[in-house]
Parts: C-alpha cells; structure tokens; sequence
C-alpha cells in the first residue's frame, strides 16, 4: 500500500531516494492535525463573537498569560523526553481537555464561562498543536528538502481543513456544536498515530544528514526557560519573532474588523459560525490547489524571503480596500485571499527559515516564538486596536494605518530571507553536508 501512495505522491513531488515515507506520514499527520482544529475553529470565532468586540481583548489577555505559563513546561517536558514521547504525550493532553469540555458543555450549568475558556484553550491548542508539527519537520528536513517538500506537506494540513471546515458546515445542525468536539478529539488521535508512523520511518531510515541533527531520537536537555535565552542571543530568530508579532497585528485588526462587520451582518449565531466555516472553505480550496501546483516551485525559484514577503504585500492591499470599501463582501474576500497567502505561501517559507538554526532553537525558541510571542503580540495589538477606537479612530481609519506597517513587514520577510541563506551556506561549507 506504501509503495502505491510513494508513486502517486512521486508524481506530484520531487522526491529523493529515502523522502517518501516520511513525506506520505508528515502530510497525513498534518491532515488530520488541521481536521481536528477546523472543526473547533468556527465554535471559537462565534464564542468570540457572543463575548462581543470589548471582552476579546480580555480574552486576548488571557491566553497570553496561559502561554506564559505554557511554554515553560513544554520546554521542561521536551528536555527531559525524546521526541517520539512528548510529541503523543502533548496531543494526547489536548484531547483529554477535550472530553472535559465536552462534559462541561453538555451537563454542566457554567456554560457561559466555559465558552470563555473554550475560546483561550483552542487559542493555545492552535498554536502549541501545529509549532510542535512545525518543529518536528524542521528536525527532520534541511533547508533544500524543505525548499522542495514543505509545500506539498502543507497541502495535507490545508486537505485536514477542507475535512473539519465541511464536517461544521454539514454536521453542526445534525448533531450540535457541542459533539463536534468529539470528533475533533478522534481527528487528533489519528495525528498522534501518524506522528508514530512518522518517527518510526525516521528512525528506520534518517532523511537527512545535517550538522544540526543527531543519531537517533535523543532529549534535548536544558532548562524549562532555556527558549527565552536563546532568543533573546540570537539576532536572526528576533528577527523571526518581529515577522511573528506582526503577522499578529495584522491578523487581530482584522479579525476586530471582521468581528464587527459580521456581528452587523446576523444576529443568528447559527448563521454567523456558518459564515466562518464558509471563509475557511473558500481560502482552503484555493490554497490546496495552489500547494499542490506552485508552492514548491515558487519557494525554490524566489527562496524563503521573497515567498514569505506575499503575505504583507496582500495584507497592505487587503486593508488599503477596506479602508475604501468596507462591508462583509469585502472582508470575506480579504480574509480568503490572506489566508491563501499564508497557508499556501508565506508559512512554509516562515518554516524553512527555521531549518538553518540548531535543534534546541527549533523546539524550544521556534515554540516560544509560535505561541508567546504571537500571543503576546494579540495582547498589545487588541488593546491598541481598544485604544484607537476610543479616541475616535474607527475600524476603517485603523486599516488606513495598517497598510505602511504592512510594507514595513514585507522588508523584514526580504532580509529574513537573505540571512537565512547566508546561513544555510555557512553551514554546507563548513560540514561538507548538503542543505
């Protein structure tokens, strides 16, 4: 059965001798991984959405003191356990939450405030469930494979939300938005399976031989706040962690933005989840197409940098039409178009840039980055975007402002790129190892 998918995937994909395997595995760990959390998705957007605009920031709040708490004892977990054990160990953690809150929300009274948490724990879940993904495909694969392959594997994670965001769509008044989280639970416990498959074919047969890598699966050490040292010494993940904080700013405008406009549009929060779903649905069948077709080939031709700048470039566009024409038409369009940029593009390229630093930046830093970092960033962003409302400015006038930081960002993502080959060069010359 292998052998079949190794040749339909060889077809699609440039494959070298040893890269099947882990490849077929890493697409389907990614797919049900983004299964599991399209389906808790539009329940946390229409939760944001009952809260109302003025709580989200509290919200925001949070989720960001959660990962504060959170990354430390990762970090911990991951320097005392080999990979192939904290990786279940985390998702399976995820889902036991899962069942409590499904009990919380069919039998317990508190519904309100378990909505709340709902909405701060599918925040941290998002960011913890696909960094640690991320993480492990930059241990995995250098610089050149990821050029070639990190396209076509996210193309399985952007499959697994067509999968979650057509299960809420068709499902949600069948069964009831509450059960939809045991199905978010099983989609997870087959990320956890295929994530096995996946370290066993790594183990079985290394894809690659790089300087950064290590003869089997071995713990990494350190302390629990070993992330933060290591960011704060090394110029180039700041760098990355400036790309992420304002990936950050543009993503809570426009999701303030978009709160208001399709709170304006229904009353019906039936309607409204449905509307979420359908914004997932458009942006991820455009981008599936486009992951399959041209992620690859377009990272490989522009490099890391100039890919990961098409996101900025769309968001400065985005916020420059809404600021002139605002409406729901508007804002769908717009949040389908930058999530296109983001999954089909600018993503895979953010994750190459990690596979040229050591193997203790790419899981301790690269998740201090992905989660508090980026949610620190929604804490300052909401209450600017807060703040900026009560003195006068509107929605539509903080977009206007937005478009200049955006062009700003686009900068930053050209000379991320350029330091990232410098690096990848460095170390092919000094190793003698292809990258």
């Amino acid at each position: 059965m292998e052998g079949v998918w190794e040749k339909r995937v060889a077809r699609m994909v440039d494959l070298r001798p040893g890269e099947a395997r882990a490849v077929i595995w890493s697409f389907f760990y990614f797919f049900f991984l983004l299964a599991s959390y399209f389906i808790l998705r539009p329940l946390r957007d229409e939760m944001g959405v009952a809260a109302g605009r003025d709580y989200l920031q509290y919200l925001f709040t949070a989720t960001f003191f959660v990962m504060l708490v959170a990354s430390p004892v990762y970090a911990a977990a991951i320097a005392r356990l080999p990979r192939a054990v904290f990786i279940p160990l985390i998702y399976r953690f995820f889902i036991l939450n899962l069942g409590l809150f499904w009990a919380m929300l069919t039998f317990g009274g508190a519904v309100a405030e378990t909505a709340r948490v709902f909405f701060v724990w599918v925040s941290v879940f998002n960011l913890f469930a696909v960094s640690v993904f991320w993480s492990f495909m930059a241990d995995l694969f250098a610089t050149e494979q990821g050029k070639r392959l990190f396209g076509f594997i996210a193309a399985g994670g952007t499959a697994g939300t067509l999968l979650g965001s057509s299960i809420t769509v068709t499902v949600t008044g069948w069964i009831g938005p509450t059960n939809l989280l045991l199905v978010a639970g099983a989609l997870l416990e087959l990320a956890v399976f295929c994530s096995a498959r996946l370290e066993r074919a790594a183990q079985a047969r290394p894809v690659v031989s790089t300087a950064n890598s290590k003869a089997g699966d071995p713990q990494l050490g350190g302390g629990m706040f070993e992330g933060f040292s290591l960011l704060l010494r090394s110029p180039y993940l700041g760098g990355i962690a400036l790309w992420v904080a304002l990936l950050s700013l543009a993503g809570t405008f426009l999701y303030f933005i978009q709160q208001d406009v399709v709170r304006a549009a229904s009353a019906d929060p039936a309607v409204r989840t449905r509307i979420f779903a359908a914004m997932d649905l458009t942006a991820n069948l455009l981008t599936l197409g486009l992951q399959f077709v041209a992620t690859g080939a377009l990272i490989k031709r522009l490099g890391a940098g100039p890919t990961a700048a098409i996101l900025p470039l769309v968001f400065a566009a985005g916020f420059a039409t809404l600021a002139l024409a605002p409406g729901l038409i508007a804002v769908v369009i717009f949040q389908a178009l930058q999530r296109t940029a983001n999954f089909a593009f600018s993503n895979p390229a953010r994750e190459i840039l990690f596979t040229s630093v050591a193997r203790e930046e790419k899981y301790k830093a690269k998740n201090l980055i992905d989660t508090a970092v980026f949610r620190g960033g929604d804490v300052v962003w909401s209450w600017a975007f807060a703040g900026l409302v009560r003195f006068g400015a509107g929605p539509l006038v903080i977009a206007g402002l937005a478009v200049p930081i955006m062009i700003g960002w686009a900068v930053l993502a050209l000379g991320l790129g350029r330091a990232q080959e410098r690096r990848a060069a460095l170390s092919t010359t000094q190793t003698g190892v292809s990258t």
